[in-house]
């Protein structure tokens, strides 16, 4: 099982990548940790905004890929409403599940204390 997700960092950018273990890398994102990518470290994430998961990497990977070839506006409007269609036939929808966000209650808010 792979994850696709979407990060809403501090500065009001958004961080596309992939994960195994989705805790793990929220962790590593979210504490600025040395695993975590270079730029979540120079800019911290927010919230986790979207999460998709796949059956392996190379769906996962392509995901990602998309995810990262689209306009801001058309993360924004994939975020608010899964809209595949964003995608414009590129991406098999079938891949792909849409992960409710409170599953991952930690990670969706910012603790603006930190």
């Amino acid at each position: 099982m792979y994850y696709t997700y979407i990060l809403l960092c501090r500065d009001g950018s958004l961080y596309t990548g992939i994960a195994a273990d989705i805790d793990k890398r929220m962790k590593e994102h979210f504490t600025g940790s040395i695993r975590a990518a270079k730029y979540t470290r120079s800019h911290p994430p927010k919230a986790l905004a979207a999460v998709w998961q796949s059956d392996d990497k190379s769906a996962a990977s392509s995901l990602e890929y998309r995810i990262k070839q689209l306009p801001r506006i058309e993360k924004l409007r994939l975020i608010d409403s899964d809209d595949m269609n964003v995608f414009s036939g590129l991406v098999d929808r079938e891949r792909y599940l849409r992960e409710d966000i409170s599953k991952f209650g930690k990670w969706d808010k910012f603790d603006a204390d930190k």
